[in-house]
């Protein structure tokens, strides 16, 4: 039986993003994990699938065989597994676009990226952004600028002179392929006279000289919506390289990275930070503001007895869910400061303090090794 389809396993579009097919894959799998359906056979295949969809998916490599070539960028022998046999590639479907593009490139053809008539897709460009948490909770539109090849405005991608045109290659007659004869095979490959662009250009335009490309910086501007996580990418379709000979654009993927804040950390849409109170203020209790992403600043009433690792949650003050009203949550964590460089009498009211503290004023450390001591005397009895 024919898999399904991987978008339509996790119950995303074709178009989701990275923080899409987690939410989906997440949701998913706290339904059918084997742990909340014992002994159920079709959960625990359910499970397996989306694991094997979201697995695809989140790798932009995977996802991009996946989107061209289907389930056959991933199965020996084509579609159905089944060897090399029977039908053999013309009947392996997606197999026979990655064996000869495998294949086919390294012989100069590139079925998957030159047409018959010599056009072929530009490059796809990559180009790495940072910035800062403030930008990632606020979004923003950017400019960028990208040094790239565009069609050449002189011959309109041609290659040719102004005034003149391509003429068909007459060794190959346009196609850009060359058949010969070797004993009882017959061997197909790149023709040797046009380099399989099916044409040929006797006076090249003297902008390009025969490119068809000019390498120019363009100035793009680029949506970063608000929530956007690190590692996120996005896709400018089309403002990749211009193609070859009037071919189509490739495409500009633009990858985010968030740089380390020096208060924040970040964990989906849920803020982390460390806060260091004195060792008097977690004993008698206190008060203090913290400054948020929103411009805001909130106040936290640490209550008397305050321990180590305490966090506090001030609810909604986190980042914002990305295409969503959600926002995340902000907690605090308490880290207490001991005190340093003490003066004679500050070491005097100490210990006088020491002296007359009690088990009451430090119950978890008297009972830390009340409770060790009881361990190890069981352990040699």
């Amino acid at each position: 039986m024919a898999k399904a389809d991987f978008y339509e396993t996790l119950g995303v579009a074709r178009t989701a993003d990275e923080k899409e097919l987690k939410s989906a894959f997440r949701k998913l799998a706290m339904q059918c994990h084997p742990d909340k359906n014992p002994g159920d056979a079709a959960a625990e295949k359910k499970f397996k699938e989306i694991n094997e969809a979201y697995e695809t998916l989140k790798d932009p490599q995977k996802r991009a065989a996946y989107d061209r070539f289907g389930h056959a960028a991933f199965e020996q022998g084509g579609m159905g597994g089944g060897g090399f046999g029977g039908g053999g590639f013309a009947g392996a479907g997606g197999f026979s676009d990655i064996f000869e593009d495998i294949f086919g490139e390294m012989m100069g053809g590139g079925r998957g990226r030159r047409s018959s008539n010599g056009r072929e897709r530009g490059a796809d460009l990559r180009y790495n952004m940072e910035i800062t948490l403030e930008e990632a909770f606020e979004g923003k539109t950017a400019q960028i600028r990208v040094p790239t090849a565009i069609t050449c405005d002189a011959c309109t991608g041609t290659g040719a002179k102004p005034g003149t045109k391509p003429t068909t290659c007459s060794t190959c007659h346009g196609s850009g392929r060359v058949r010969t004869a070797q004993g009882f095979f017959s061997v197909e490959r790149t023709c040797p006279t046009c380099q399989g662009k099916g044409q040929t250009i006797s006076d090249p335009c003297t902008k390009c000289h025969g490119h068809g490309r000019v390498t120019e910086e363009r100035s793009l501007s680029v949506n970063i919506p608000a929530g956007i996580e690190d590692g996120t990418r996005i896709r400018l379709q089309g403002e990749g390289e211009a193609g070859l000979r009037g071919g189509p654009a490739g495409d500009l993927y633009i990858f985010l990275s968030v740089a380390p804040h020096p208060f924040f950390k970040r964990d989906g849409a849920d803020l982390y930070c460390t806060v260091p109170v004195s060792m008097t203020t977690a004993a008698l209790g206190g008060k203090f503001d913290v400054s948020t992403l929103d411009g805001t600043k909130s106040r936290v009433t640490i209550p008397e007895g305050t321990q180590a690792g305490k966090q506090f949650r001030l609810k909604a003050k986190g980042m914002p869910v990305l295409r969503s009203s959600q926002v995340g949550d902000l907690y605090i964590q308490i880290q207490i400061e001991t005190p340093q460089k003490l003066t004679k009498r500050q070491r005097e009211l100490l210990q006088e303090f020491e002296q007359i503290s009690s088990k009451e004023n430090n119950p978890e450390s008297s009972g830390f090794f009340s409770r060790m001591k009881d361990f190890f005397d069981t352990l040699s009895d």
